[in-house]
């Protein structure tokens, strides 16, 4: 109750005029590994009478976490210079830097309608491949009305001008990795190298780019989508990072994107490309570099279990994905020699102590 009472009087600041400012619900999203986010209503009263909004909060997650430096700030200003433009994101309302509300600095966004479609799926969608064929489609409208944003109008420019984008996301990850490795890690740290070594000139388009088009990140509304979500790895460079991500998760079990009826991922890629005019060359090794880089995310997870930073088991089920990841990417670039994968999930010896912390009969 405390929270809600210091919400809404930092919120009554912001609207001039209100007085009566309450807010209710508070829930916790369910889904997300970094950014905690919350749904709430807030009502209050003023001269024109008494009004509701449904709003979301997003709170930069403790440090150290699994995308640091952590830049809330940044997705703030994506979404301002977003609001006049086709792709659907939510409306950015106000920025709270101190953390003096909160204990940290979050901002507050509008909350769209819509229902996202992480690994679940209702029947009556899942059978329905008219339905999923359409709803496919409208993702990739999105990200394709991502990557025509234009940055000058927007003033997106001011967040990065691209043009090295593929260097310094293979510094920047292969950073992360060094940074949190517990010893060799021979196919990971291959895959690194050949990354470097059979890197393509980038796309001449520089574009907006999203950072995690998966499907669990658009929200829909029969079949359209209506909210396009989670921007803390946006970012300005090459576009086909994106189409690269979008098809190492295209057919991930579960997804409607793997259903009968969706778009395949060439067909999907096709889709873009008539939307965009740009060109996807070089598809696998961008396969190959976004297998890579959810790889070396995952090992970042594995380091916060493993070093007792959370307790959070799915930090810990993550890293499962990591050798098939960096086996996935290998092969994409042509190379299909076995490599041990090094010490990429937490020591036996913590899992065990966090099962017994969480059930104590287990012995």
């Amino acid at each position: 109750m405390d929270i809600q009472r210091r919400l809404s009087s930092w919120i009554e600041t912001k609207l001039p005029g209100a007085d009566r400012v309450w807010v209710e619900g508070l829930d916790r999203a369910a889904m997300g590994h970094s950014a905690e986010t919350f749904f709430l209503t807030v009502n209050w009263h003023d001269d024109g009478g008494d009004h509701s909004n449904d709003i979301v909060i997003r709170v930069r997650p403790p440090a150290p976490g699994l995308l640091e430096p952590y830049d809330l700030r940044r997705q703030f200003e994506v979404l301002r210079g977003l609001e006049a433009t086709s792709v659907r994101s939510p409306r950015a309302l106000w920025f709270e830097p101190s953390g003096t509300v909160l204990g940290q600095e979050f901002y507050v966004m509008e909350r769209l309608p819509g229902t996202v479609y992480e690994r679940v799926l209702p029947a009556e969608i899942a059978n329905d491949p008219v339905r999923v064929r359409r709803m496919c489609e409208s993702l990739v409208d999105q990200v394709a009305a991502i990557h025509m944003v234009d940055l000058g109008a927007t003033g997106l420019q001011s967040i990065g001008n691209g043009r090295g984008y593929l260097d310094e996301e293979i510094a920047k990850w292969s950073g992360e990795m060094r940074r949190v490795q517990r010893g060799p890690l021979p196919a990971l740290e291959h895959l690194a190298q050949v990354l470097r070594e059979q890197l393509p000139m980038q796309c001449p388009s520089v574009t907006l780019v999203h950072g995690d088009a998966k499907p669990g990140n658009f929200a829909f509304w029969e079949g359209e989508v209506t909210a396009v979500l989670d921007w803390e790895m946006a970012s300005i460079g090459d576009p086909l990072a994106d189409i690269g991500w979008a098809e190492v998760l295209w057919n991930t079990p579960g997804s409607f994107t793997s259903r009968p009826g969706a778009l395949s991922a060439d067909e999907m890629v096709s889709r873009w490309e008539q939307l965009t005019g740009i060109r996807a060359e070089h598809r696998p090794w961008y396969r190959a570099f976004q297998a890579f880089k959810m790889a070396v995310i995952l090992l970042v997870a594995g380091h916060l279990f493993d070093a007792g930073h959370t307790d959070d088991m799915r930090f810990m089920e993550m890293t499962y994905s990591i050798h098939p990841l960096t086996q996935l990417g290998l092969s994409q670039l042509g190379i299909d020699e076995p490599l041990e994968p090094g010490p990429v999930l937490p020591r036996e010896d913590r899992i065990v102590a966090v099962r017994r912390l969480q059930d104590p009969a287990i012995h």
